[in-house]
């Protein structure tokens, strides 16, 4: 089965409805212990924006789920996010930025990292994007939408740890998932293994993002 979507989805009334479990399940709680799944932790107070030409990804997973961290004054705050989960990807012509506000003398720093240009690939394993706004056309093959979050077995399966997620809430999954045009804000980025190729790092005055 193939479906192809186009467009943007705000994940908040989304993720709202994914409440927190009581406890992990044993599966989770083996597969964490034996590392095969990332732990959550505390996100900053500042989103980032990334944008991708393509991202093909095998092992295909998403469901929903909050995310704990601070504000950037160190009040705790919690953000709704649509956790999308690949057991593998390659990436091209990425970008990602982060702007830091209220920096003295300076007023706003933004940082921008970009890779997988002239004819490289970002290459990840067990890669986890918590994601609050994303826009994109893609295309799943072999996609099932309403499993279980616990029964997703086509990805990575769920982070595990201490992660704010419902195991038996809404998911979807499927075979193999290609996205073109990415734009998307997220609060975390995790993976197994990340290799960027011509990476690039610079620090810019103002507000300079990739999008």
């Amino acid at each position: 089965m193939e479906s192809q979507v186009r467009g943007g989805t705000r994940w908040k009334r989304f993720a709202v409805v994914m409440v927190p479990s009581v406890a992990a399940t044993a599966a989770i709680g083996v597969a964490l212990a034996q590392g095969a799944l990332a732990a959550s932790f505390s996100v900053s107070g500042q989103s980032f924006k990334v944008t991708a030409g393509q991202l093909d990804g095998q092992g295909f997973s998403q469901y929903g789920a909050l995310d704990e961290g601070y504000t950037l004054k160190g009040e705790k705050t919690v953000h709704p996010v649509a956790v999308s989960a690949f057991k593998s990807a390659t990436i091209t012509n990425m970008c990602q930025s982060v702007v830091t506000p209220g920096v003295p003398l300076l007023g706003s720093v933004s940082l921008k990292l970009t890779a997988g240009t002239g004819g490289k690939k970002v290459e990840a394993e067990n890669l986890y994007i918590d994601v609050e706004d994303l826009s994109a056309d893609a295309v799943f093959k072999g996609i099932d939408i309403g499993v279980a979050a616990k029964d997703a077995t086509k990805g990575p399966g769920m982070k595990g740890g201490s992660e704010q997620a419902n195991p038996y809430g809404f998911a979807q999954q499927a075979d193999s998932a290609s996205l073109s045009d990415v734009k998307q804000t997220a609060w975390a980025t995790t993976a197994g293994t990340f290799k960027l190729s011509n990476l690039k790092m610079s620090l810019h005055k103002g507000t300079v993002e990739c999008y």
